[in-house]
């Protein structure tokens, strides 16, 4: 490690004995989901997904949110299950994208997770009081004692250059890839078909029948990717032999309007776009566009969780039309931030399906 590297992990290793000392339990099931990276993982359809899947099978969950960026301190509701009750300003645009697509679930925005979900469990009524808390971004929230750990990694870029902050993308070494319980590659192709349990694989049991023979049955751009990928699933076996090792994908499913009009993805075949966004990852972004069909003529890239100003749109709203693009594209996140600004009537968000093999849910879920 480099110096800046050393007192980074010296840092945050401090943090992490204080919070260790004062861990503590919520009376019922609690959930991970996190990554060893600053963003660009797809936490957050994961958390949606979770969510949605644990509620189809029973459970009351309610997600538990820092609320990254929102103003409002909390413990304090950003939806109730029922009704939203911030705006992005005060929750964040995760926190506020997330309660707006769960209907039935309550999101909680607050630093301490713990008094979080006191207030959870104390305010909501008995008929729909939690039994189930879905921590997000929390593998490095110490203080809350969680069931599961659930560790995402980004499938086209996993660990940057394997630098801690701030010479790199890493929150902790790769090596913490060691505790959690079950890892899930994120923004791999087929990742809704496809499922690796490496521990069954190294003990001798057949692979998942849906997985491709390796080196067979595919071009060589695909075939470089699986095998990039079966690098990484093996490096992550060395670092953790117990934990099951899941391939998710990301896909687009369609297009909404800032009217509140949904369009299939087949609409945006053939059709001329210029994206823009301020996430974590644009690359990704760019790539899930390409996917759709779109004729992209470019993607402009601001950094993540970016405050846009009508400044901002404005420029936006020029250079698409000096790229002659007919429509303007942008992330389901980059909405959260801009619905008080005056937006361009061709600007829509390209919504994101997180999309896993159902057996991911039965390793998180069952008990």
């Amino acid at each position: 490690m480099t110096p800046l590297e050393l007192l980074y992990f010296f840092g945050s290793s401090l943090k992490k004995y204080q919070a260790l000392q004062r861990r503590k339990r919520l009376p019922c099931r609690v959930i991970s989901i996190g990554n060893l990276t600053l963003g660009g993982t797809g936490k957050t359809p994961a958390v949606i997904s979770l969510a949605r899947e644990a509620k189809n099978r029973g459970w009351k969950p309610c997600i538990l949110t820092r609320g990254y960026r929102g103003k409002v301190p909390g413990p304090c509701f950003v939806s109730n299950g029922e009704t939203l009750l911030l705006n992005e300003e005060q929750a964040g645009d995760e926190a506020l994208l997330i309660a707006g697509k769960l209907q039935g679930v309550p999101v909680v925005k607050g630093k301490d997770r713990y008094r979080s979900g006191l207030f959870a469990l104390s305010s909501l009524p008995a008929n729909r009081r939690p039994d189930l808390f879905i921590l997000d971004d929390g593998f490095q929230h110490w203080m809350l004692s969680r069931d599961k750990d659930v560790l995402l990694v980004d499938g086209t870029n996993p660990f940057g250059n394997r630098r801690l902050f701030p010479l790199g993308p890493l929150r902790e070494p790769v090596k913490e890839a060691g505790r959690a319980d079950i890892i899930v590659i994120t923004k791999t192709e087929s990742g809704d078909r496809q499922l690796l349990l490496l521990n069954n694989q190294k003990s001798g049991d057949t692979p998942h029948p849906s997985l491709p023979p390796r080196g067979g049955g595919m071009g060589g751009g695909d075939r470089k990717e699986e095998t990039s990928l079966n690098g990484l699933m093996e490096d992550l076996q060395r670092v953790n032999p117990r934990a099951p090792v899941f391939r998710a994908g990301h896909r687009a499913t369609g297009f909404l309007s800032t009217r509140g009009e949904s369009y299939p993805l087949e609409w945006g075949s053939g059709k001329e776009f210029f994206g823009f966004c301020g996430i974590g990852s644009p690359r990704s972004f760019e790539k899930s566009l390409i996917a759709s069909g779109l004729r992209l003529k470019r993607v402009k890239a601001f950094r993540d969780h970016y405050r846009f100003s009508q400044g901002d749109i404005e420029e936006i709203r020029r250079e698409a039309e000096e790229k002659s693009a007919q429509w303007i594209v942008t992330t389901e996140k980059d909405i959260m931030r801009l619905k008080n600004f005056a937006l361009p009537e061709n600007l829509v968000s390209l919504l994101i399906e997180f999309t896993v093999d159902d057996r991911f849910y039965d390793a998180v879920l069952n008990f």
